[in-house]
C-alpha cells in the first residue's frame, strides 16, 4: 500500500482537501518523521540495513530513499517543476517501475550519500513550504508526511520481522500493563450513518471519500480488543488444528504456514512467551493480541461464536453520537472516538513509544460514546469487509495508491502503538492481504448476527 504512481488530478482533489493545511506545521512534520527515520535505523550493520530478499519487507537502506524521493518527486518536480537532485532517482527509488524482488540488485548509493540526498530534499520541502501560498504544495508535503510516517511503521514491522534490536524510541511511562482487561460489550443502536470523510475534514486520502449514507442495524460490539488471554484459549483448545474453525482459504494458509499459535509466541517451562524485536517476555495476557492475520482472526470467531465487524459498524462504534433521544443515532461524527480534539498520551497508545501493546483496559480517556476503549491506537483492527471503493470513487494525485487493492485485500481501522497520532483518524482505512501476521494487527469481535450494512 506505500507505492508510487501514475499523476493524476481530479476535480475531488482540487476542490477539496487542499485547505486548512498549515506549511509550517507540515515543515515540522517532515522534520519530526525525518529524526523518527534516523532513530530507527540507528544501531543496525550495513548488513542490516539490506537484510534479506522477503516478500514482507523492503530493503531498509533502499526504503528510506525511496521516501525521501517521494516528497520530491511529487512536490519539488511534478508541482514545482524543479529538477531532480539525482539525475539516477527514478531509477533508484520508484517504486511502481523497479520490482520488488529488483530492489537488493540496485546499485545503490552507500548510506552516507543516501543520508546526503535526504538532508538535501528535506531543505528544499522545507524552503519551498516557506515560499508563498500554494494550497496544492501544502496538499502534497501531507501526503508525503504521511507516507513517510506509512514507511516509518514499515521500518518498525521491519526490525521485527527480522529480529533486530527494538528502537531507542521507547518511553517507560507509556508502556501501561496494570490496567487489566476490560469485559463485555456495548448495544450500539441501528440507523442512518454516514460512512467515511467529508471535505470539511480537511486531509483525507482518496479511499475515505466520500461520506455517503448506510442504513446500520443494531449490533453488540466488544468494548475492548482480543486481549492475549483471551486468544490463549483458542489456542490451548486446539483452535489451531481443529479444520471447522478455519475457511478453506484460512486452512489452507495454517497448513502452510505449520503455526500452532501466533507467529511471535512460543511455549516454555514454565509458560507463555511473546517475542518483542529480539527479546522474549512473559505474554503479557491483559495486552492486546497483536501480530494476527485475518484468517486467524476469523477462525477465533468462529471458536468464540462471534464475528468481526463489518466497516461500518467500526465507524459507527468509533465516532457516531446518540440523538436526544437516547436511542438512535446523531446525524453528528466525531474526528476521534473521544470528540474532535487531537490524541493525548492518556487517550491512546499511539507513536511508538510503548515500544509493544499495553493492556486493553488502559486509556480509558480514549472511550468512545458507546464504551468502546482504544479504537484508536494500541493494534489496527481487522474487519470483516474487503477492500473496496465507496460510491463514486475517483483517485487522488496517484492513481496506485488504493485502487490496485480493491478485491484483494481486508480492511483494517484505528491505527496501531506504531503509528503517528498526526495521522490517524476515525475515518482511516488501511488494507493488507489476509494472511498477514507481520503488521501490527488483532481485532475486537462483535454478537453474531447479519451483517449490518445494506
Amino acid at each position: 500500500m506505500i507505492c508510487m504512481g501514475q499523476w493524476h488530478t481530479s476535480h475531488e482533489l482540487t476542490r477539496n482537501n487542499m485547505s486548512h493545511l498549515n506549511p509550517n506545521l507540515i515543515a515540522e512534520q517532515a522534520q519530526d518523521a525525518h529524526q523518527r527515520t534516523l532513530a530507527l535505523l540507528d544501531g543496525l550493520s550495513p548488513e542490516q540495513l539490506m537484510g534479506p530478499l522477503l516478500a514482507t519487507v523492503n530493503p531498509l537502506h533502499w526504503e528510506v530513499g525511496h521516501a525521501a524521493y517521494f516528497y520530491e518527486y511529487w512536490v519539488l518536480r511534478q508541482h514545482l517543476k524543479e529538477a531532480s537532485l539525482r539525475a539516477d532517482s527514478d531509477s533508484l527509488y520508484d517504486s511502481i517501475s523497479i520490482a520488488h524482488d529488483d530492489r537488493w540488485d540496485l546499485p545503490l548509493p552507500s548510506m552516507e550519500e543516501t543520508h546526503a540526498y535526504i538532508l538535501a530534499v528535506m531543505n528544499n520541502i522545507k524552503a519551498c513550504l516557506a515560499e508563498g501560498d500554494d494550497s496544492k504544495r501544502d496538499y502534497l508535503a501531507q501526503y508525503a508526511v504521511f507516507h513517510h510516517d506509512m514507511h516509518n511503521e514499515a521500518y518498525t514491522y521491519t526490525r521485527q520481522t527480522l529480529n533486530y534490536p527494538p528502537p531507542e524510541i521507547g518511553r517507560p511511562e507509556h508502556r501501561i500493563l496494570n490496567a487489566g482487561g476490560l469485559h463485555g460489550d456495548a448495544r450500539i443502536p441501528g440507523g442512518r450513518f454516514m460512512l467515511g470523510a467529508s471535505p470539511q475534514q480537511g486531509f483525507v486520502f482518496d479511499n475515505e471519500k466520500w461520506a455517503h449514507p448506510v442504513e446500520v442495524s443494531p449490533f453488540s460490539i466488544a468494548k475492548a480488543a482480543v486481549s492475549n488471554a483471551d486468544f490463549l484459549a483458542f489456542v490451548e483448545a486446539s483452535g489451531y488444528d481443529k479444520k471447522e474453525y478455519w475457511d478453506d482459504e484460512g486452512w489452507s494458509w495454517r497448513e502452510r504456514s505449520l503455526l500452532q499459535h501466533p507467529v511471535y509466541w512460543r511455549h516454555v517451562s514454565p509458560g507463555w512467551q511473546l517475542k518483542q524485536f529480539d527479546q522474549w517476555h512473559t505474554l503479557p495476557m491483559n495486552a492486546a493480541l497483536i501480530h494476527v492475520c485475518w484468517h486467524e482472526a476469523q477462525a477465533y470467531c468462529r471458536w468464540a461464536g462471534r464475528r468481526l465487524p463489518s466497516e461500518a459498524e467500526w465507524e459507527v462504534a468509533a465516532s457516531a453520537e446518540l440523538a436526544a433521544d437516547g436511542k438512535s443515532l446523531s446525524s453528528r461524527k466525531r474526528h476521534f472516538p473521544w470528540g474532535d480534539e487531537t490524541p493525548r498520551p492518556d487517550q491512546a497508545n499511539l507513536d511508538g513509544y510503548a515500544l509493544g501493546t499495553v493492556d486493553v483496559g488502559a486509556h480509558s480517556a480514549g472511550d468512545s460514546v458507546f464504551g468502546c476503549r482504544q479504537m484508536i491506537g494500541n493494534v489496527w483492527e481487522w474487519t470483516q469487509d474487503t477492500f473496496g471503493p465507496y460510491p463514486g470513487f475517483v483517485p487522488d494525485m496517484y492513481q496506485d495508491y488504493s485502487q490496485p487493492l480493491f478485491g484483494s485485500t481486508k480492511v483494517l481501522r484505528g491505527g496501531a502503538w506504531t503509528t503517528r497520532a498526526r495521522m490517524i483518524r476515525n475515518t482511516w482505512r488501511t488494507y493488507y492481504g489476509p494472511d498477514r501476521n507481520d503488521v501490527f494487527a488483532g481485532f475486537r469481535t462483535c454478537t453474531l448476527q447479519d451483517l449490518c450494512t445494506k
